[in-house]
């Protein structure tokens, strides 16, 4: 046996896993304090799971002996299904019932947008804000609903009116759909305690679209353990950075929106021991960049803002940047470089698994004339390709790409045909590959993991399209432009750094997305490492350590840090920080029970099991901090923590009743239960019954 196998067969091995815009990352973290192996393998945008399943495999076959026993006691999956979902509008369609919701509440939701493909009903009903029924549920009117739907969606949403205040008309409804269909229900109440129902009916819906999509996922997860003989309980990171059992995932996986940055978070804080900190995490894709204050990741209450759709649902507060080793490096009108915010594959990924792609490229750069969408090279993934959605220039488009990569000039001549052929690559049936940084770095040197001539191929045909532009000679020097392509990418990172730090200030935002004048020209100072005025400093520097994570961050990170005058840590296993964080969290749970007093001398307490009056409000916070206690642990346990601990705290709000004399308008009882997840194999790793 190997040093590598001996080493995983001693203590608690956890396995983390991630499915970034480029690669899915695997890790195994033993006892939860060290990382003894890490492994890579290609995501799959068709099909995450396929992608999964080799990262997976790699690992296991990276360190296994074939007749040894590869113990895992606890799986966490990073994924980016829900997040990605939700910003392509791919869902599966569902049926909403909204309980007492006029029209104008039904327009203010955006559900008719949200909901394209699916069905809206308006049923009578729902409560008003004291929980008091405000108009009986028409049972009828809903069964004639789902009857008539059920055969044509894969979930259902139910929202009413106040359902945090009384949830009763929804448990109705629920129980109503479970008894004439075996699809998934959502209830809104069960993911927020907030009022606002238009949006609370949002959130219910998106997570009712989810549900199919996460459980297919899953599924696939679990087959290729089993396959693999990986025996134990599978985890999912949520949008705030703790996890929850799979089972629970699958009934609310709008709570997986924004699961991949959360996970760099949680990943970054394990790596560094850092308390406070910016984290940068830059993939294929974008860059995500997030704040860490006294240990923990500041929290977005208002909600996840994902794809133009603001959730319910508490997430990272967390900066999104189209900028990544894989966006597209590309002219605009007026010849001048831009990056992204478009991905492509790297023409030197492309060039390492099909490498008769060299060929046309060689061509290309050969010409002394770039044709139109010179360096671009499409290639015929898999997929539905007989969709009855697909138009007949796109079905065109896919028969002419045949099984071999094509010159993207030699397929469309003009920008109508690429807004067609980019609508293949958006739905996953074609890849478009082109020049990219990682392809730079490729031919500077740094990095040397794919194909180098493909790059330097791609960097010839960029600098003969430059040279037009310019009408210039001779054709750059592709190594200069390359250089020109990493201080690109510097700048914008420094950029959207300094940007996500200012948002984090109250008041410093910027008036609708202009900085003004004066603090255009600071924060392209600061980000280029230039001088700002010649009579005044204008420095801007972090008060705080910078963690860059991701593959590429070694390429761009040193610099930036130094420009913007900050400590960098780049910890080991950065590129792979992401899987790291999905078994790094612990489960957390968060239940709160609202008092109010409705009438004077009734302190009423919103339980779910139902409202209770009390004459005393001493009485009543006691009721309500019992009942969140309870409900917490019980989340938590459900959600698969071990042995939680729980803390509550207490929000009055009260009002002057005469001079020096105040009484207990509400008073809000919050309780969080968190622990680490339970591990181990079987049974012994089955949820607790509470």
């Amino acid at each position: 046996m190997n040093a590598a196998a001996a080493e995983i067969n001693r203590g608690d091995l956890w396995l983390g896993l991630d499915t970034g815009g480029t690669y899915t990352d695997a890790v195994l973290v033993r006892d939860g304090t060290r990382v003894i192996a890490s492994a890579k393998a290609l995501t799959t945008p068709q099909d995450l799971s396929v992608g999964l399943a080799a990262a997976i495999r790699a690992i296991l076959g990276q360190l296994r002996p074939p007749d040894t026993r590869f113990d895992v006691s606890l799986v966490s999956v990073s994924t980016t299904l829900a997040t990605n979902a939700v910003v392509e509008n791919h869902f599966s369609p569902i049926c909403t019932l909204l309980i007492g919701f006029d029209e104008a509440m039904l327009e203010r939701s955006g559900l008719r947008t949200a909901q394209a493909g699916s069905f809206v009903a308006r049923i009578r009903g729902g409560h008003g804000a004291t929980g008091e029924q405000h108009e009986p549920l028409d049972t009828e009117a809903a069964r004639a609903v789902i009857l008539a739907h059920v055969d044509d969606v894969e979930a259902f949403a139910v929202a009413g009116t106040f359902s945090v205040r009384n949830p009763m008309h929804e448990l109705q409804l629920r129980q109503l759909i479970r008894e004439l269909t075996q699809k998934p229900v959502t209830c809104a109440h069960e993911l927020t305690s907030k009022l606002d129902a238009p949006r609370r009916a949002l959130t219910a819906a998106l997570n009712a679209r989810l549900t199919p999509r996460i459980s297919q996922l899953l599924d696939a997860v679990s087959t290729v353990l089993a396959a693999e003989s990986v025996d134990a309980p599978l985890m999912v990171v949520k949008g705030d950075g703790s996890l929850m059992r799979a089972d629970v995932a699958r009934e609310c996986p709008v709570e997986t929106i924004l699961s991949g940055p959360a996970a760099s978070v949680v990943g970054a804080k394990f790596l560094t021991g850092l308390s406070d900190f910016i984290v940068s995490d830059m993939g294929g894709t974008t860059t995500d960049i997030a704040v860490v204050s006294g240990g923990l990741p500041v929290i977005n209450a208002e909600g996840a803002l994902v794809g133009g759709w603001r959730t319910m649902v508490e997430a990272v507060d967390v900066r999104t940047f189209g900028l990544g080793g894989d966006s597209h490096v590309h002219l605009d009108r007026d010849g001048r470089m831009q990056l992204g915010p478009r991905r492509a594959v790297p023409l030197s990924l492309m060039a390492l698994q099909f490498p008769a792609v060299l060929a046309p490229l060689r061509i290309q750069a050969a010409a002394t004339r770039m044709p139109l969408f010179a360096g671009l090279i499409a290639l015929r993934r898999g997929g539905d390709h007989a969709d009855a959605r697909l138009g007949a220039t796109q079905r065109q488009l896919l028969e002419g790409l045949g099984t071999e990569a094509r010159l993207v000039s030699d397929l469309v001549k003009g920008p109508a045909g690429m807004r067609q052929l980019s609508a293949l690559a958006d739905a996953g049936l074609v890849a478009l590959a082109a020049l990219t940084p990682s392809d730079a770095m490729h031919v500077l040197g740094i990095q040397t993991d794919w194909n180098r001539e493909a790059a330097q191929l791609g960097a010839v045909i960029l600098a003969k399209e430059m040279q037009a532009f310019a009408q210039a000679s001779p054709v750059a020097d592709p190594a200069v432009l390359c250089q020109s392509i990493q201080e690109r990418v510097i700048r914008q990172a420094g950029r959207a750094i300094l940007e996500s730090a200012l948002a984090h200030d109250p008041g410093l935002h910027p008036k609708g997305h202009s900085w003004g004048l004066l603090g255009e020209a600071l924060l392209q100072a600061a980000a280029g490492g230039e001088r700002f005025s010649e009579l005044l400093n204008g420095r801007l520097s972090l008060q705080v350590p910078l963690v860059a994570i991701g593959a590429p961050v070694a390429a761009y990170y040193p610099q930036v840090a130094e420009r913007l005058g900050g400590q960098l840590t780049i910890p080991p296993h950065a590129a792979v920080c992401n899987a790291i964080g999905a078994v790094a969290g612990v489960v957390s749970q968060t239940v709160e029970i609202l008092v109010n007093q409705p009438t004077f001398r009734v302190f009423r307490v919103h339980d779910p099991q139902g409202i209770k009056d009390y004459e005393q409000a001493d009485a009543a916070i006691e009721h309500g901090r019992t009942v969140s206690r309870q409900l917490a642990v019980a989340a938590a346990l459900r959600a698969g923590a071990r042995d939680p601990s729980v803390e509550t705290v207490l929000i009055e709000k009260r009002a002057a009743q005469g001079p020096g004399e105040d009484y207990l308008a509400e008073a809000l009882i919050r309780s969080t239960a968190a622990g680490r997840p339970t591990a181990g194999h079987g049974r012994a790793a089955a949820p607790v019954a509470v």
